[in-house]
């Protein structure tokens, strides 16, 4: 990253001279370039979290200009992270942020320091999905999107996955695959349609909200069952840019398929040169007794250059994975988790694909997954 703020063009007159045709010879008037408009610098706005947390939100007024920024107190450049989300600030920093826009001449830089001073083990932001109403409620639209349809979604999935009250077929608003019951759990819900068809729910917090570093963790009961995939993740925000897999995957609960003895999940890290057989997997097995279809918290601890997964207890990780440890022995892999950009999150119930395949007799549906809180604590 080189040093110093984004170059500035400057201007000025460029005269030439140019030679007459015809033999009459002679000077031309001097050319002036168009003057150039300087980009309205980032402003910052920001939203409370929780115990002195903030989420940061940056714009520009100028249209179609991008935001560049670092938040480790260095001048971005071209080749800083792209603003792509609101993202949560719970740790002392210095966020140095500007615009630039093609034909434009750069904005000027906008810093902000962060002083929170936040205990590592705060809580600094959650969901924790209440409704003290009657009827089942709609997850906050403020944190939560949705992927639609049925494309596959690069696994051969068969669901259709549908968004709060859409009335797209096959999707049906009186029977939604996401809400926050009365019950205070967020349900997921993958149903068989009357068709034989399937649909679901993939809630994303894409364009949203976004972290990096910190403990991030659900307190998830999964559905299990022939063909039910139920997952929390995350991915960059840079995917917009960057593409899948160098935005970086974290897969935090993911299971496939029935019970076995002992039940299991398994938690696992993707990027450029490390997917699927050839990624970073672990499983962890659930003591005797205990299977995935229970309460249990989910979560990594995510800091520069390590994660590490755990399952009920943060204090014992069942898998840790470091940069560069985790990755001499993968040829071409680049760790992705710490590049300057923010991950959002992503909570689904996939049906069939390519590794639980398809559902059978034995299958229940509607297949649930319920969520208690998902939460943040700094590091």
């Amino acid at each position: 990253m080189r040093s110093g703020v984004p170059v500035t063009v400057v201007s000025y007159v460029l005269t030439f001279w140019m030679c007459g045709c015809g033999g009459s010879g002679g000077a031309t008037a001097p050319v002036t370039p168009p003057s150039q408009t300087q980009v309205t610098a980032p402003a910052v706005t920001l939203k409370a979290a929780q115990n002195g947390a903030q989420i940061v939100t940056l714009a520009t007024t100028t249209p179609n200009a991008t935001i560049r920024y670092t938040v480790d107190g260095s001048a971005p450049t071209a080749s800083s992270p792209i603003y792509q989300a609101p993202f949560l600030v719970a740790t002392n920093l210095t966020l140095n942020a500007y615009a630039t826009a093609s034909g434009d001449k750069d904005s000027k830089v906008t810093t902000q320091a962060f002083a929170p001073n936040i205990a590592s083990g705060t809580l600094v932001w959650s969901d924790e999905f209440a409704n003290a109403t009657s009827s089942n409620q709609q997850p906050d639209p403020t944190v939560w999107g949705y992927d639609t349809g049925a494309s596959g979604f690069g696994n051969h999935e068969l669901e259709d996955y549908c968004a709060w009250n859409s009335s797209i077929s096959p999707c049906d608003p009186a029977s939604p695959n996401a809400y926050v019951g009365t019950d205070g759990y967020l349900h997921i819900v993958a149903q068989k349609t009357a068709s034989g068809g399937y649909t679901s729910a993939r809630m994303k917090s894409q364009g949203l909200f976004s972290l990096q570093y910190g403990r991030l963790e659900a307190r998830i009961w999964v559905p299990e069952g022939q063909g039910i995939w139920p997952a929390f993740w995350t991915l960059g925000n840079n995917i917009t840019t960057v593409e899948w897999p160098a935005c970086g995957e974290l897969d935090i609960m993911e299971r496939v398929n029935a019970a076995l003895t002992p039940d299991w999940n398994e938690g696992s890290a993707h990027g450029t040169g490390f997917t699927g057989d050839t990624g970073l997997g672990t499983k962890f097995y659930f003591p005797a007794g205990q299977t995935a279809a229970g309460w249990h918290t989910y979560g990594i601890l995510w800091k520069k250059n390590s994660v590490a997964f755990y399952v009920d207890d943060p204090a014992s990780p069942y898998a840790t994975y470091t940069n560069p440890g985790s990755l001499t022995a993968l040829n071409g892999a680049v760790w992705p988790f710490d590049t300057g950009d923010s991950a959002f999150i992503i909570m689904n119930v996939a049906v069939g694909g390519d590794w639980p395949h398809n559902p059978d007799s034995t299958t229940v549906f509607p297949a649930s997954m319920l969520v208690d809180y998902v939460r943040v604590y700094s590091n």
